[in-house]
C-alpha cells in the first residue's frame, strides 16, 4: 500500500448508506479547512484470481462513484464547492485508514450500529481509529433505514484534562459550521461564549441529571470528546454513567489535543 501525500479530510467508503452519509457530513469539514475531501475504498480481501480482482475493483469504483455523487448533490444544495478525490487501496481497512490518518486533517467513517453490540460500541474498524489514529476521528451514525440523522445538539464536557480547551474549541467550531446548539456540560463557559457570540450555547451543570439523552433540551446528535474519553469509547462493551459515552446513539468526534 502506498500512502497518499496531500493533506485532506478522509472518508472511509464501503458502499453502504452509512458511509455515504459520513461523506456528506464531512463536506463542511473539508470546506472549512479549504482541503479536498478524499473518499477512500479499501479492498480488504482481494481475490487471487484475475476475475475476482476485477470484480472487487468494479465494486470499489461503484461505491466511490455513488458516494461522490451524494457529496456533489449535498454540496450543491448547501451552496458549497468541494474538491473530491477518490482512491482505492488494499489491506486491512483499519490499518490502511490509520496509516492514511498520519497525513490527514480528519478521518470520518459511518456506522448504522445502535446500542451496545457484543464486540463493543463502535465495531473493530472505528474502534481502531478512535484508539490509534493521530488525527481527529469522526464516527457518524446513520438511522436504521439508511437516512442521515437529523441535525441536533452538539455536546461537550468541560473538565480538567490537558486537551480540554482544544476539545471545547472544536465543539464550538462544529456549532458554528453546522448552525447547531452546543451543550456545555459544566459551568466553566464564559470565555467560550464570548469567543463564539454567533453560537447558541446551553449550559448543563455536571451532576444535574440532565444528560445527553434528555429530550427536554433537544436530542444530542454529535458528542465531541478528547483523548481520555476516546480510550474509554474504544474499549467499552457496556454502558457507563459518563454524560456522553453512556449514550451510544449519537455521532462522536474525537479531538486530538
Amino acid at each position: 500500500m502506498t500512502e497518499l501525500d496531500s493533506k485532506a479530510v478522509i472518508v472511509g467508503v464501503n458502499g453502504s448508506r452509512a458511509a455515504a452519509n459520513a461523506a456528506t457530513w464531512a463536506i463542511d469539514e473539508a470546506t472549512a479547512r479549504q482541503l479536498p475531501l478524499r473518499l477512500l475504498y479499501v479492498i480488504s480481501r482481494p481475490e487471487r484470481t484475475a476475475r475476482g480482482s476485477e470484480w472487487e475493483l468494479e465494486r470499489a469504483e461503484t461505491a466511490l462513484a455513488e458516494a461522490q455523487s451524494a457529496v456533489h448533490s449535498a454540496a450543491r444544495s448547501r451552496g458549497k464547492l468541494v474538491e473530491v478525490e477518490t482512491a482505492v487501496l488494499s489491506g486491512d481497512p483499519a490499518q490502511v485508514l490509520i496509516a492514511e490518518s498520519h497525513s490527514a486533517a480528519m478521518v470520518c467513517v459511518g456506522t448504522a450500529r445502535r446500542g451496545w453490540a457484543s464486540d463493543g460500541l463502535l465495531g473493530p474498524t472505528a474502534a481502531a481509529l478512535v484508539e490509534r489514529a493521530p488525527c481527529p476521528v469522526a464516527i457518524i451514525r446513520t438511522n436504521p433505514d439508511g437516512s442521515p440523522t437529523d441535525l441536533g445538539v452538539i455536546a461537550v464536557v468541560l473538565n480538567d484534562e490537558p486537551d480540554n480547551d482544544e476539545v471545547v474549541h472544536q465543539a464550538m467550531e462544529e456549532g458554528r459550521r453546522r448552525h447547531a446548539t452546543v451543550r456545555q456540560i459544566d459551568r466553566r463557559l464564559n470565555s467560550w461564549v464570548r469567543r463564539y457570540p454567533d453560537v447558541h450555547v446551553q449550559t448543563v451543570a455536571a451532576g444535574s441529571g440532565v444528560w445527553v439523552g434528555d429530550q427536554r433540551g433537544g436530542a444530542i446528535r454529535l458528542a465531541v470528546v478528547g483523548s481520555a474519553d476516546a480510550e474509554q469509547i474504544a474499549g467499552l462493551a457496556t454502558p457507563n454513567c459518563h454524560p456522553i459515552v453512556g449514550y451510544p446513539d449519537c455521532s462522536v468526534l474525537v479531538v486530538r489535543g
